[in-house]
């Protein structure tokens, strides 16, 4: 007979087993409720934003491309064509004045009305994320989409997912200021509106998330906060996106954005790990391709920067460039190497589901490495110009063409035993150029896999991502990148409330004994008296029951004391500001050093219970003593590593 006692944890009792769900379950959603709500709206609206975007730049390029220049980007096998050939004649002159066009509608917009949303928006969500407390304009989304749409619908080399991006960021901001969320949770809404948008125009939830949580830094850390935030609203963003095209009769976008169902279930797969090591060459190649790419993306962008025009020209200048080197490569080759202009996902379709024929072709080869060098090119002069777009459609181009064209070469000299299929080389590609170019190697590993609805080369895709990324240099494409957290601005103050943690606001709360208090009906003569007789940056407005009123700190009185003639009508209520969250005396010093940065204020006032009632004040001052004092090891306080209210430990 076993006479071990059974722990309580492994005794399932169901009487007692529900309840206590309901209180965890209660527990994890409680404090996050408002918050996982708000990402669930922000997710909903990246997907309309989605649609919005997507709807404009299909019929910018069905209005300019297809009708003026009689040239029709090719589709990804899943994508939804909304309107259909004018079969024009190809009027290939017409690629120099297209985009130019698009460019300088483009510019003019951008610079008149919103400058930060030049470039590509990624890079801009990610600056607001670390360096402006997850605040984007409202109007920047708006200008985004339209200037967006010019660009790459005029043949511009561009990609959405900038565009898509901030246009999520944009709303995740809004909401975060509009409903009074704290700046950490405002920064979350705002990485899950990148997020999301990206999940739904590429159709890669998963991705979405973890991209969300990954492109903020450029070593391999996660912000972990953001991807549950990330996940609802990239979920809602998707099925917003597909469900809306659905009813409008394009079931396709339920399926992965490109289509693999021409090539037989064989095609896709790893079962030889000598084939790791023509991985490992491929992983070579994609570092070396990206160090080329980001390099030069801004060299391009310094040196457009210096060309003497107006900035609201300079994109029109890039985009006739861009038409340039695609009317070049045209008479060089033929009509599937334009796949330089606009968003060129048509020849990377190919790149996935090549034909026999051009699975031992060299000059395809040679054609799907002209247009990754191409495209690198285009993306340069077009978005480095100042034109508006993204970055990873045309990374997704450059490294499944070059790829491709790699998995050519090999399968010529190996053979298909240890090559089955160019695709693969592909499809690998596409995720090892982006994790060695944006310093995202899970994220991309997930996202390639979804949008090729292909998981059989998770293997390889996981061992060329890792490599690449790990063989990589410092320069990113996102310059907004830092290293990790504690590199970060959104999370300097982390450190100093780990500290702090465990010190209750009472422990250094200053009473009315060492400051006066002020009446509404206060002139500002006595509010001023007071206040040179104090110490203290604020003081508090109670009434005569003693509830706080507001406070009035110095800012306010010297203004009002500039204007003479009101001395005698402006009182202490006229001058107090009611908008300030007060401290309660069992809040963490953490929460205290929070309120102070956002009220802007070097005092917060300490109040009991609903009503309000003062009980005094603390200062920013004491804090900063406390956590210097901590870190110095000049402090005997026990309080320090969590005391009660008696200064014993808790």
């Amino acid at each position: 007979m076993d006479n071990r006692a059974t722990s309580p944890a492994s005794t399932f009792n169901p009487l007692r087993w529900f309840p206590e769900f309901l209180e965890l379950g209660g527990k994890r959603l409680r404090s996050q409720a408002r918050l996982l709500g708000a990402a669930i709206l922000v997710g909903i609206v990246a997907g309309l934003g989605a649609v919005a975007f997507y709807v404009f730049g299909q019929a910018v390029t069905y209005g300019s491309l297809d009708w003026m220049a009689g040239y029709r980007p090719v589709h990804p096998g899943n994508e939804p064509e909304l309107f259909a050939s004018t079969d024009h004649v190809f009027r290939p002159w017409m690629l120099l004045l297209v985009p130019t066009l698009g460019g300088l509608l483009s510019g003019v917009l951008v610079y008149a009305l919103a400058p930060e949303a030049e470039g590509h928006g990624t890079d801009s969500a990610i600056a607001a994320y670390h360096f402006h407390q997850g605040q984007i304009r409202g109007r920047v989304p708006i200008i985004k989409i339209i200037a967006s749409a010019l660009t790459i619908g005029s043949g511009g080399s561009g990609g959405r997912e900038g565009p898509i991006a901030q246009i999520g960021a944009g709303f995740g901001s809004f909401l975060g200021k509009l409903l009074r969320f704290r700046p950490v949770e405002r920064r979350i809404l705002l990485a899950a509106g990148m997020g999301a948008g990206v999940g739904a125009i590429f159709r890669a939830p998963l991705a979405g998330a973890l991209f969300a949580a990954e492109v903020l830094y450029s070593s391999p850390e996660f912000e972990a906060d953001v991807i549950i935030p990330a996940g609802l609203a990239s979920v809602s963003a998707y099925s917003t996106f597909a469900a809306i095209f659905k009813a409008f009769g394009f079931p396709e976008v339920w399926k992965p954005l490109f289509d693999l169902s021409s090539n037989p279930p064989s095609t896709f797969g790893f079962d030889n790990p000598l084939s790791l090591i023509l991985y490992l060459v491929l992983a070579v190649f994609m570092v070396i391709l990206a160090m080329i790419y980001t390099r030069s993306f801004y060299g391009f962008t310094d040196l457009f920067k210096k060309v003497p025009l107006p900035p609201h020209f300079r994109p029109a200048l890039g985009a006739f460039l861009t038409g340039v080197v695609g009317l070049i490569l045209y008479f060089f080759f033929d009509k599937e190497v334009l796949a330089v202009l606009s968003f060129g996902y048509g020849i990377l379709q190919g790149a996935l589901t090549m034909t026999p024929l051009q699975e031992h072709s060299i000059w395809f080869a040679i054609l799907l490495l002209v247009v990754a060098l191409g495209k690198t090119l285009t993306t340069c002069l077009t978005i480095g110009s100042g034109g508006s777009g993204g970055v990873f459609g045309p990374s997704m181009v450059i490294g499944g063409c070059a790829g491709g064209a790699l998995g050519i070469f090999f399968h010529k000299l190996f053979g298909s035993e240890l090559v089955p299929h160019p695709a693969n080389y592909a499809i690998v590609g596409m995720a090892g150029f982006f994790a060695a170019a944006a310093k995202t190697p899970f994220s991309t590993l997930v996202m390639v896999s979804e949008m090729t609805g292909n998981y059989n080369l998770l293997l390889p895709a996981l061992w060329v991502c890792a490599i690449a990324f790990l063989l990589s240099d410092e320069q990113s494409i996102y310059r907004s990148q830092v290293l990790g957290r504690s590199r970060s601005p959104a999370h300097q103050g982390d450190y100093v409330r780990e500290v702090l943690t465990d010190v209750h606001v009472r422990q250094y709360l200053k009473t009315e004994e060492q400051f006066p208090t002020l009446q509404p009906g206060d002139s500002l003569n006595q509010v001023i008296d007071s206040l040179s007789a104090s110490d203290y940056p604020i003081l508090p407005v109670i009434d005569a029951e003693h509830h706080l009123l507001g406070v009035v700190s110095l800012e306010e009185v010297h203004l009002a004391a500039l204007s003479p003639n009101l001395t005698s009508l402006v009182v202490a209520a006229d001058l107090m500001r009611s908008d300030v969250t007060p401290l309660q005396p069992e809040d963490r010093l953490d929460r205290a050093l929070e309120l102070l940065i956002e009220n802007d204020l070097l005092a917060l006032p300490v109040v009991e219970g609903s009503e309000k009632k003062f009980l005094g004040l603390v200062r920013r001052i004491d804090i900063s003593t406390a956590y210097l004092r901590y870190v110095h090891g000049t402090t005997n306080e026990p309080r320090l590593s969590g005391s009660d209210d008696h200064g014993t430990a808790s």
